[in-house]
C-alpha cells in the first residue's frame, strides 16, 4: 500500500484491500483494548498510539506483509524468545499473510508495553 493520506484510523482501515481489513481491525480492537490510556493518530501514514506524546506501538498494511511496529526495545528484548524465528525488522514484526497473525504473541506485547514506560527506539 502507498503510504496512506487517511487524517485517521476509520479513514485508513477503509482504505485497505478486503483481504486484510479483518486482520487490521482485529490488530486495531486489541490495541485499544490493551493500551489503556494511549492516544490513537494516524502518523507516518499508519495508526499508531501515544503514550505521553510518544510513539510505542503502530501497524500498517505494507505491500508484501503487515507490520507491528513495537517502538520500545525494553519489550521486543523481553520477548526475545518468543520472537524467535519470527520475521522482525529492527522494529517491527512481520507477517506475510493475514491468516499467520499470532495474535496471543501480540496482545502479550501490547500489555507489556502498556504496563509501564520504556525506552523508545
Amino acid at each position: 500500500m502507498v503510504q496512506s493520506r487517511a487524517e485517521d484510523v476509520d479513514g485508513y482501515l477503509a482504505e485497505i484491500p478486503q483481504e486484510r481489513r479483518e486482520a487490521l481491525t482485529r490488530l486495531r480492537q486489541m490495541c485499544r483494548q490493551e493500551l489503556k490510556g494511549y492516544v490513537e493518530k494516524t502518523a507516518y501514514g499508519m495508526p499508531a498510539y501515544e503514550r505521553d506524546g510518544v510513539g510505542e506501538i503502530a501497524f500498517a498494511s505494507q505491500k508484501n506483509y503487515i507490520s507491528l511496529y513495537l517502538m520500545r526495545s525494553d519489550v521486543r528484548d523481553a520477548f526475545e524468545e518468543r520472537l524467535a524465528g519470527q520475521d522482525m525488522g529492527k522494529g517491527c514484526l512481520r507477517f506475510r499473510k493475514p491468516e499467520t497473525i499470532d495474535f496471543d504473541l501480540v496482545r502479550d506485547l501490547l500489555g507489556a508495553t502498556a504496563a509501564g514506560p520504556g525506552t523508545v527506539c
